[in-house]
This record gives structure tokens, C-alpha cells and sequence, in this order.
């Protein structure tokens, strides 16, 4: 199979969908891959260094696209990449289509085989291909959070671990998923105290357990949302439901129950946000404040350590990626259900129901299109 993989332009996304360790991976099992020029300098990998394991350099990204039964990607398609897309390749990257019906129209229009690793899932229920990103995102949600309180970024003016004589920093966490227990990691680390609110009693009661009583666990409900939205300094939107857009749990109006100065970080921004504020943001710009509550929603936080990422990415979506291309699509995704539950797009068709719900869109079971 001829794999490629382009430079992201997504605005501030440094990562890169293959690494030099995944292109040998890759020319090793019989394919051949093209890359663009200079793809991978934001994650600080030289075009020396795909050379030097086979890949081939294209100037640019048409080229990759021309050539390419299966292009490996981070981010989902920007508008200024929908041409380059044609029936019947492989797009293998994060697609979101929940929060983008005009990405997901394209893809249907232009009847390409869209995999997400978002929605890529073992008969376990787990998310190995969004997991890694989660971990990262979650810790980062903390960091970025401490640092829009300071009062120089427009924030309270409070340090989540407080000195002695003086109250710590309250940090609420909406979700105890993998986000929310990272940013619980963190925000634990740096002593501020930590309330997690989720709807899932086991989930908080392994959450009590692994924290030895550090935090604080709450269901999830709208009178301990309104304790949360009166008491805390940071607030940790981390609510996903697989593929679909991420419930909102606080509205417009609820942030005037909120602190001047506040900081709100919706980690859930990539699938619509949990806040009905929320508006995806960059990392050259990455705040706006709503009735004085500050508002980190950048859509690619990961992308801000891009080394991290790339490595921790790759790792997950190699092995996936190689059966793709050593099988053929067809036959991947027949007989790996992991690989299935992953299209989102097939055929001119739209095989991922959490999205067709978003959209009103129409739904088709992939199995019957495969036959």
C-alpha cells in the first residue's frame, strides 16, 4: 500500500501522524511511503531522518495526496485539504466529526474511508488511540489553568497550592475519565484541592481508592454543579461520550455563580465543549472571558508538546495503521472489530450512529455495506 502523511495546518499543531521509527515500521512490511517536506520539524524530526529509513520527500502536500491510498494524519481535514481527498482513501487520523458536520458532509460527498482514532475501540470499551492524548490533555489542563490564574493573564490571582497560613486553590474536575484523573494527578501534585463530580459511582469509588482519600468525589448532579460553579477557582470540563458531542453541563447564565477571575478549561472543546460558552481557540490566542471567567478551550492542546505527543500518538496508532495497509481496508475492518467501530465514514456512506444523531444525518451499518 502507498501510505502517506502531510504537514498539519491546523493553526499551532506541531505533531506529526508518522515518526522515522514509523515509516521504517512501515517499509518493512512492503509499503511505500511519502511524506511532505518538512512534516515533521515540529516535533523535531529532520527530513534527514525520513530519508534515511526510505521515505520518499514531497514538496507538498498534493503530491502526498496523489500518491497515497492511506494518508496518516493528526488532525482532521482542514477546509484548504477537502480537494486533495478522493474516493475510496484512507484518511487515518482524530476526525471529531460530531463537532463538524462540514468536514463529515465532505467526507461522505467525497467517499472516503474516514478511520477516527477517537472511536477506534477494543470489545473492552476502552479508547487506546484517544487515550494517550487524554493523558496529556488532562495534565496540561492543570498547567494552563494554574498559569490563566495568575492575575498578569487576567485570572484571580490565586496559586492552586496556597503557602501555609494562607487556603489552597479549589479545583473541580466534571468527569472522572482518563482526562479528569489526570488533571486530578496534577492538581493534587501542585496541593490544591480537588473535588471530581461524575455520574459513574464505581468510577468515583476507584478514584477514592487510588488518591487514598485526597480528593473529592461527587456525583454528578445539578445542586453539587452549582456548589462547584460558587466554590472553585478552576473548573476541568472533562466529559466524553464515545463520538458523540459532549454533553453541556454549564450554561451561560451559570457563570455568573462564578468568581471574577476564574478560569474555566474545557479539555471536551474537540467534540463541542461541555460549557455552552465554549469556543475552540488556538494556542497564540488561547483565552476569552464571559462574564469575567476566563476560558482556555484550545481544541489541540496536546500540540503544544509536540514531542511528547507524536511519540505517545505513534505508539498507539502504528499497529492499527499496519493492519490497514498489510490487510486492505476491507478485510481490516472485517475482522478487526476495533478497527470497525473506528469508520466513521465509508463509501459515500456515514457508519458512526453517535454522529448521524448529531446531524440528522442518515446512518449505515458498515457491516451491511461490506457485505
Amino acid at each position: 500500500m502507498q501510505i502517506g502523511s502531510v504537514k498539519e495546518i491546523k493553526k499551532h499543531e506541531y505533531r506529526v501522524g508518522l515518526t522515522p521509527a514509523c515509516v521504517k515500521a512501515y517499509i518493512a512490511a512492503g509499503h511505500t511511503v511519502r511524506v511532505q517536506k518538512d512534516c515533521g520539524l515540529g516535533a523535531g524530526y529532520e527530513n534527514d531522518e525520513y530519508r534515511a529509513v526510505g521515505a520518499t520527500i514531497c514538496d507538498t502536500a498534493a503530491e502526498v495526496f496523489e500518491e497515497s491510498d492511506m494518508i496518516v494524519k493528526v488532525k482532521e481535514p482542514q477546509k484548504a485539504e477537502y480537494d486533495l481527498m478522493r474516493e475510496g482513501q484512507i484518511i487515518y487520523t482524530y476526525l471529531h466529526l460530531a463537532a463538524d458536520e462540514a468536514l463529515t458532509r465532505e467526507m461522505i460527498k467525497r467517499r472516503v474511508s474516514g478511520v477516527a482514532y477517537e472511536t477506534v475501540e477494543p470489545d473492552n470499551h476502552t479508547l487506546p488511540l484517544l487515550r494517550p492524548m487524554s493523558e496529556i490533555a488532562g495534565r496540561l489542563s492543570i498547567q494552563e489553568g494554574a498559569r490563566f490564574l495568575e492575575r498578569p493573564q487576567g485570572g484571580r490571582g490565586v496559586l492552586l497550592g496556597g503557602v501555609p497560613s494562607v487556603e489552597k486553590g479549589r479545583v473541580t474536575i466534571l468527569g472522572g475519565g482518563v482526562v479528569g484523573t489526570n488533571a486530578a494527578k496534577m492538581a493534587v501534585g501542585l496541593g490544591a484541592q480537588v473535588s471530581v463530580l461524575d455520574v459513574n459511582i464505581d468510577r468515583l469509588g476507584y478514584l477514592d481508592d487510588i488518591f487514598s482519600g485526597r480528593i473529592n468525589t461527587l456525583y454528578s448532579n445539578r445542586a453539587n454543579i452549582e456548589r462547584a460553579l460558587d466554590e472553585s477557582d478552576l473548573i476541568v470540563g472533562a466529559v466524553l461520550i464515545h463520538g458523540a458531542k459532549a454533553p453541556r453541563l454549564i450554561t451561560e447564565e451559570d457563570l455568573k455563580m462564578m468568581k471574577k477571575g476564574s478560569v474555566i478549561v474545557d479539555v471536551a472543546v474537540d467534540q463541542g465543549g461541555c460549557i455552552e460558552t465554549t469556543r475552540a481557540t488556538t494556542h497564540d490566542d488561547p483565552v476569552f472571558v464571559i462574564n469575567d471567567v476566563v476560558h482556555y478551550c484550545v481544541a489541540n492542546m496536546p500540540g503544544a508538546v509536540s514531542r511528547t505527543s507524536t511519540q505517545a500518538l505513534t505508539t498507539v496508532t502504528l499497529p492499527y495503521g499496519l493492519k490497514l495497509a498489510n490487510l486492505g481496508f476491507e478485510e481490516a475492518v472485517r475482522t478487526n472489530s476495533a478497527l470497525a467501530r473506528g469508520v466513521n465514514t465509508y463509501s459515500g456512506k456515514l457508519t458512526y450512529q453517535a454522529v448521524a444523531e448529531a446531524f440528522g444525518l442518515e446512518y449505515a451499518e458498515l457491516s451491511a455495506l461490506l457485505g
